[in-house]
This record gives structure tokens, C-alpha cells and sequence, in this order.
């Protein structure tokens, strides 16, 4: 389909990809991997014909149907949202506009017969080429496309000059989809989706006929449609077969065996060079001398790779809270007439890392801004713990940045206890290198800035974080660095976020929010897809739905089978987890005791009539170190007892 001969491209006088070939082929579906500034979004671009290569030649197959989504900045106005998606349909307009044209025409008395001839023969083609397109089934098509994104069936007829800037990317991607292109080019697609969004995109992209060549940093999508990795490195393309996962295996085996490679020439150099250097003025050893020489200079010589370095970083210890760090009661947020958050009880207790999922536009931003004490709640309460201190980061965030400053001055004023390599090595590790350090903040993109107030929020000394999509603007290393401190962090956490990869050994508990609820999942977010995964398939296959029958007699066979197995099946769940559900109501019951006793116990030592009564203070105390070992004893037994339960009921 596609064939890069040679091709090079500068940008400020460095090379990006010098004298590289590649070819894209049917049925490829590739990822596009390298550090942030390799040139990914600018291969995009040139294969678009949206910029130049400097050398070299794109040879494409003709009457190819490309599509290709940038990573932001696309906007659609003046007309409704299903128009508009509509609009990706190849050539629809223009021969349902055609169609219309002609029919008028052809009831027109002035036109003569034999115009008429040539008119309803120009119909028939427009007739033909409706049906290669599958016009009639176009709107249908489109409309599920839509609702897959996370639009509603009440946004159709609404102008997208209404919908923000996430929105209209989503509008991008749909009307991208919709086109049935032979290549789909994406710029990470997955920034403005939700997590229902983005399993939906998934399960598209798997079954998509057509070629794709993907920019993502989202390890788990990039692992499910992929199946070759293209990876620009020091200048050059690398191809490996096989989704990331299989790239990350045979770069490490490939960069191990260069490194061995390396290793043992520059030893034989050394050791040619060494004789040379000892015998170069002996007579005797002047022919062997000249034959090292020689020897020396046939080499083809290995340049070893400047392999990315690994760095890691920990948050500062953060201060010991209480057991409740944080409460949400009865909470209830509106803007005007528009309920986002209804009723909302929520209990953060200490080492807690919950995640907030769930469509956009249903609360999880808002919720986390009211715990932050950015927003204020319309009615309820929120009650930070004893103790609580927060860290709060969202892309907003970064618009409050000093825009004087550059960006190491901008970390070092918050980095008072680091040295200058160390305030330079946390800059590198999100992507701020070399001289990009020296960048005042104020001509800074809106991507770079969050990252230099993502790299603030690792400096502050709090024991609840909460972050709103903080892996947006971060490649595979950043968000592995990020990913790692916040596993180490020993406070607690509330994250939004859509990245299943990077939630997956952070996060103990799943806050889903979605429009009129608020459900709470203890366990991994792999466990949540998959009730949440149960529950689809039961809305959407409910038993002896027509879907999965064929005829009024294999209808009641699969009815009655389908009883008999779910039937089964509930007994056999019954019987696994009845004594263990039943041990773990109990170990609740207890530990909701003990939390209040610890927390009446906590209020009475702070009292002045407490304290300055050495007596009481001492039996206070010993009554709360008691009832506090017992509180986490009891939360190690329900622990293990629901890491037991959650192994059982994947069984199931």
C-alpha cells in the first residue's frame, strides 16, 4: 500500500530518521513507538502530505483512502452532530445531493425526453454507487459509531459548535471510522476517551479490515489491535512482528546482544591497539605491527545505541494521617438545572488508591475538584481526617504556573532539599532534557506545562494525592516512572483515569460514577472490567433474547440449557463463597466498630480536659493502641479473606 524509499527529515538541524525504508502493507496494524521528539507525529504528517521530507521518496497506491487523526486542535462547526459524522461517510452528500438534483430535474415539463434519457441513465450510476456505499444502512451505522464513543441519542441533532475540545476529537475519530479507509492513521486517539469509550474503539479496531498505524502510549490498547511494532530509534526504523509486549521482549534480547557485541570488540580493539602501541618502534615487529594496523581499520565498527537510562523517583514520606482520611456524605453537586453527582457517600480510609471511572461528563472530575476544595459541593458533606494533607493536580493546574520562570527554576523553588542533578534528572524524567530545561514556562505547549506540574505534585509533602488524568501528555518511560512512585507511595490516592495498564498495580478499588449512580468495586481494575464486562453481556444478551436463537424450537432448547447452566452455575457460586461472604459481613461489622471507636477515641485525646489529666490520657491512650492493633488485625483478615473471595469468583 505504502512504500518509504530513503527518507530523511530534519528539525533544527537534527536528524529525526535518516535514509529509512519501511512499507506498509493490507492488513497491518502497526504501533508507532519512540521517546517524545523521535518524529512519530511527524511521519504521520508527512504520509498525510501534510509536510515534506527533506530526502527521499512515499510511494503510495493509487486511489488509496487515507484517514488520519491528530492529537488536537480539530474543531467542527455549523451543522448537527449526526450531519456532520454523516460527512464521513465517502461521497454521500455529494450523490444524495446529486440524487436530488436529478429528480427535479426529471419532473421538470421544460427538460425534453431525450435529456431525460441521459438523466435517468447518470440516476442509475448514482443508484449503484448508493448501494456500494451501503447508503441506506449509513445513518444506522453512523449512530452506533457514536453511541460506541460515548455520545447520547440526544446529542444527534445538537450543533457541535457546542461540544469542547475533547468532544470534538471524539467527533474526529468518529466521522475517521465511519469512512472505512484502507489505512487509519491516529495520533493518540485514546487522550479524550473514557474507559467505556475506549473498550468499545478497541473491540472496532480488532475486527477493522483495513491497515493502521497507531501512536499510543496506552500499553493495553496498543497490545489488543497491533501487530507489528515500528520503532524509531537513533535515526533509524526498527520493525519487530508482534504486539508491544513482543517489541519490549526482542528489543531488550536485541539491545542485550549489542551490548555483548560491543563489548567484546572494543576488547580486541584494545587489545590490537595495545600491541601496536608497544611494538611500534621495534623494528622486528614492524610487519606485524602494519598488519594490526590494517587489521584495525577493516573493523565494522558496532555503535552502541545511547540507551534510555532508567530513572526512578519516590514521593517524599508523606505525613501519617488518621484511618479516615477523607468523607463524602450525602453529597449532591449541580450546575444550574444539570444534576452531575446525586447523593454521593464515599469513605477514603488510609492507604486506600481509588480510582474514579466512568463516561465523561458523568462527575469524576467534579467529584475529585470538591475533595480538593476547588469546587464546592451544592448540598452535603466533606470531611477531610485528622491529619489529612492534599495534593491536587489537573490539567488546569498548570495555568497557574509562573510564566517567567524557566522550567528548572519552576522545580527548584518547590525541590528546597535537592541538588541540582537530582532537580535535573526529575526534569528529564518527564521529558524536559538538555536545554528544554532553560524553556520559560510561558512559551510552553499545554502538554509540556502539565508535565512541570506533574513533576511538582512528586515534590509535595501530602498524604492524599489526587490526580485528574495525569498520564495525557506522558510517554511509555514517563508514565512507567509516574506508575512506579505512586505503587511506592505510602499515602492514599484518588485517581481519574482511563489507562487500564497504569491503574492495573496502583489502584485497591474502582470508584464507578456514572450518570444518576455511584457504585464502589474493592479489588483490581481488571476485576471491575469484568463484572462491569458480566453486566454488559447480560443487558445486551439477556436469556432467550432473539440475538442467540434461530427458530421457535432451538429458541426454547437454548432457553431451557441456558436456565439449567445459570441455574448451575449460582448454585455452585453459592456453595464456594457462602462461608467466606459470610466470615467477611462479620470481620465488617467488626471493623466498622472499631473505626469509630478509634475515631471517638482520636476526638477524646485531643480534648483539654483529656490531656491535661495524666491518668486519662494514659488510659485513653492505651484503650486506642489497643483498639488500633485489633482494627488492623481485623483489616489484614478481611483483606485476605477478600483476595480469597475475588480468586473464587473469577472461577466463575
Amino acid at each position: 500500500m505504502i512504500d518509504i524509499v530513503n527518507l530523511s527529515l530534519q528539525f533544527g538541524g537534527k536528524y529525526l530518521y535518516r535514509d529509512v525504508n519501511f512499507k506498509i502493507n493490507s492488513g497491518d496494524k502497526i504501533s508507532l513507538v519512540g521517546s517524545n521528539g523521535t518524529g512519530k507525529s511527524s511521519l504521520l504528517k508527512m504520509l498525510n502530505g501534510m509536510i515534506e521530507p527533506e530526502k527521499g521518496d512515499i510511494f503510495k497506491r493509487k486511489n488509496i483512502a487515507i484517514g488520519y487523526l491528530p492529537q488536537e486542535n480539530v474543531t467542527h462547526k455549523g451543522r448537527t452532530l449526526l450531519d456532520e459524522a454523516l460527512a464521513g461517510v465517502p461521497d454521500l452528500k455529494e450523490l444524495q445531493e446529486k440524487e436530488t438534483e436529478i429528480t427535479i430535474l426529471l419532473n421538470d415539463p421544460d427538460v425534453d425526453d431525450e435529456e431525460k434519457l441521459g438523466l435517468v441513465e447518470q440516476l442509475g450510476e448514482i443508484h449503484h454507487r448508493l448501494e456500494e456505499i451501503d447508503s441506506y444502512s449509513a445513518e444506522a451505522r453512523v449512530e452506533k459509531v457514536l453511541l460506541g464513543l460515548g455520545f447520547m441519542a440526544s446529542d444527534f441533532e445538537k450543533l457541535t459548535d457546542h461540544f469542547s475540545g475533547g468532544w470534538q476529537m471524539r467527533i474526529a475519530l468518529a466521522k475517521m471510522l465511519i469512512a472505512e479507509n484502507d489505512l487509519m492513521m491516529m495520533d493518540e486517539p485514546t487522550n479524550h476517551l473514557d474507559i467505556d469509550s475506549l473498550e468499545w474503539l478497541t473491540g472496532f479496531l480488532k475486527t477493522y479490515k483495513g491497515a493502521l498505524l497507531l501512536v499510543s502510549h496506552d500499553r493495553r490498547f496498543v497490545n489488543a489491535v497491533t501487530n507489528k511494532t515500528l520503532e524509531i530509534f537513533n535515526t533509524d526504523f526498527t520493525v519487530f512482528n508482534g504486539n508491544f509486549d513482543h517489541y519490549l521482549k526482542a528489543k531488550a534480547e536485541r539491545d542485550e546482544r549489542l551490548e555483548h557485541e560491543y563489548d567484546q570488540q572494543q576488547r580486541k580493539m584494545k587489545d590490537i591497539q595495545q600491541f601496536v602501541d608497544r611494538f611500534r618502534y621495534k623494528s622486528s615487529k614492524a610487519k606485524q605491527v602494519q598488519s594490526r594496523v590494517k587489521m584495525l581499520e577493516k573493523f565494522d565498527k558496532i555503535d552502541l545505541p545511547d540507551f534510555e537510562k532508567s530513572i526512578s523517583f519516590r514521593f517524599p514520606e508523606p505525613p501519617k494521617s488518621g484511618e479516615i482520611v477523607y468523607e463524602v456524605k450525602n453529597l449532591v453537586m449541580k450546575f444550574g438545572d444539570n444534576l452531575v453527582l446525586d447523593k454521593i457517600d464515599l469513605r477514603i480510609e488510609r492507604g486506600d488508591k481509588i480510582a474514579f471511572v466512568g463516561p465523561n461528563g458523568a462527575g469524576k472530575s467534579t467529584l475529585s475538584k470538591i475533595i480538593a476544595s476547588v469546587l464546592k459541593p451544592t448540598h452535603g458533606d466533606k470531611v477531610p481526617g485528622y491529619n489529612t494533607s492534599i495534593a491536587y493536580f489537573s490539567q488546569e493546574q498548570s495555568e497557574v504556573l509562573d510564566p517567567e520562570l524557566d522550567v528548572l527554576e519552576t522545580i527548584a523553588m518547590e525541590a528546597t532539599d535537592m541538588s541540582l542533578p537530582q532537580i535535573r534528572a526529575l526534569a528529564g524524567s518527564f521529558l524536559f532534557s538538555a536545554d528544554d530545561v532553560f524553556k520559560k514556562v510561558g512559551v510552553l505547549s499545554g502538554g509540556e506545562k502539565s508535565r512541570v506540574a506533574l513533576a511538582l505534585l512528586l515534590l509535595k509533602k501530602a498524604n492524599l494525592l489526587i490526580m485528574d488524568e495525569p498520564t495525557n501528555h506522558l510517554d511509555y518511560a514517563s508514565k512507567k516512572i509516574l506508575q512506579q512512585a505512586l505503587i511506592k507511595f505510602k499515602g492514599s490516592l484518588v485517581i481519574v483515569s482511563h489507562d487500564v495498564d497504569f491503574l492495573h498495580p496502583i489502584v485497591n478499588k474502582i470508584a464507578e460514577i456514572r450518570r444518576g449512580s455511584f457504585r464502589l468495586f474493592p479489588g483490581t481494575i481488571d476485576y471491575y472490567l469484568m463484572k462491569r464486562g458480566e453486566e454488559m453481556m447480560e443487558r445486551d444478551n439477556p436469556t432467550g433474547s432473539p440475538a442467540t436463537v434461530k427458530s421457535e424450537d432451538s429458541s426454547n432448547i437454548n432457553r431451557k440449557d441456558q436456565k439449567r447452566i445459570e441455574a448451575e452455575l449460582r448454585n455452585q457460586k453459592y456453595a464456594a463463597t457462602k462461608q467466606i461472604n459470610a466470615e467477611i459481613a462479620k470481620l465488617e461489622k467488626r471493623i466498622e466498630s472499631l473505626e469509630e471507636k478509634v475515631a471517638t477515641l482520636e476526638s477524646e485525646l485531643a480534648l483539654e480536659e483529656v490531656y491535661k489529666d495524666a491518668q486519662l490520657t494514659k488510659k485513653k491512650t492505651a484503650e486506642y493502641n489497643s483498639s488500633k492493633a485489633e482494627l488492623d488485625s481485623v483489616l489484614s483478615k478481611w483483606e485476605k479473606l477478600a483476595e480469597k473471595l475475588e480468586n473464587i469468583l473469577k472461577q466463575f
